[in-house]
């Protein structure tokens, strides 16, 4: 079976090291352009590119999919499919229609819950006690085509989705390995979605990253683990604006207006929310390292 993978992160990358490692025939990869990064706007290799490259395996980076560059590329490599994890692009027609046994994508969560660019950030956000990862059949429309298979997991108290990152990405790894095996034994499922029931997770931004106190607090916890590693929920205290990165909430009986400074001390910074408080115990000041809110306390003292 001749494969074609595409895929951009580390995520990607689980999978592309999971097929080479397991023996299929990877033609070529083809992943999104480098970019710049840090002060000096160094170039960076995708992670999928520097994997690629380690191993032998021819690399594309077209900045565009419709002018029909790709689409000649694809045909050179004669794929019997493409394989796509976290591309970062929609493929056009032309190139969903050319792998006789089809374009399969792992996506990272139970479709049809979740379809978007950001799954798992929105899956920890919104407090789904379950998740998983789905292969598909893809489709023209974003993350609507029939499902072949799936894998599941509960989401852990306390999970940033940086870390059910880390978990789902082997789990997608081996059921995108199991899922083309099935098709090349022509054994693969194909269960239409219940578009009924689909859910949508847009690209995250830097806007979602402050925390509304006029919120439930167990929302505002949920919300600080989603956004962590990128872009980090912020909070202003006392006028200056702080990452934050662990909290905890209660529904304890508060007077105080959303965004009182309640308390500041060795459990952390406390500020009134809706239902309660929520209390700050990890954050990150302007300029300052990510460290426990009861040591910044100690040479900063804030005080109610």
């Amino acid at each position: 079976m001749r494969v074609v993978f595409m895929g951009t992160p580390d995520f990607a990358a689980e999978s592309l090291r999971a097929l080479l490692d397991s023996g299929f025939e990877v033609v070529g990869v083809f992943t999104q352009p480098d970019k710049p990064v840090g002060r000096r706007h160094t170039l960076e290799a995708p992670p999928v590119k520097r994997l690629a490259e380690a191993r032998g395996i021819d690399v594309y980076q077209p900045t565009k999919l419709r002018d029909g560059t790709a689409l000649g590329l694809l045909r050179d490599m004669r794929p019997d499919v493409i394989a796509v994890v976290a591309y970062g692009r929609l493929l056009p027609v032309d190139i969903l229609e050319l792998p006789p046994l089809g374009c399969v994508n792992i996506h990272g969560s139970l479709l049809p819950k979740y379809r978007g660019a950001a799954p798992i950030q929105w899956a920890v956000i919104n407090g789904e006690r379950e998740t998983g990862v789905t292969a598909q059949f893809m489709a023209e429309a974003m993350d609507a085509g029939d499902i072949i298979d799936t894998r599941s997991t509960s989401i852990l108290p306390g999970e940033t989705a940086g870390e059910l990152f880390t978990r789902l990405a082997p789990m997608g790894a081996e059921l995108l390995c199991s899922t083309l095996r099935s098709i090349e034994r022509g054994t693969a499922g194909r269960t239409p979605q219940d578009p009924g029931e689909a859910t949508f997770a847009p690209p995250l931004t830097k806007e979602l990253a402050e925390l509304d106190l006029n919120t439930e607090g167990h929302r505002l916890v949920t919300k600080i683990l989603g956004l962590d590693p990128w872009p980090v929920a912020t909070v202003e205290i006392n006028g200056v604006k702080f990452k934050v990165f662990k909290a905890f909430s209660t529904k304890k009986a508060v007077k105080s207006a959303p965004g009182t400074l309640l308390s500041a001390g060795p459990e952390g910074i406390e500020l009134a929310v809706r239902d309660g408080s929520l209390t700050v115990t990890e954050l990150q000041a302007p300029g300052g390292k990510r460290m426990r809110a009861a040591d910044y306390l100690r040479g900063h003292p804030i005080c109610p």
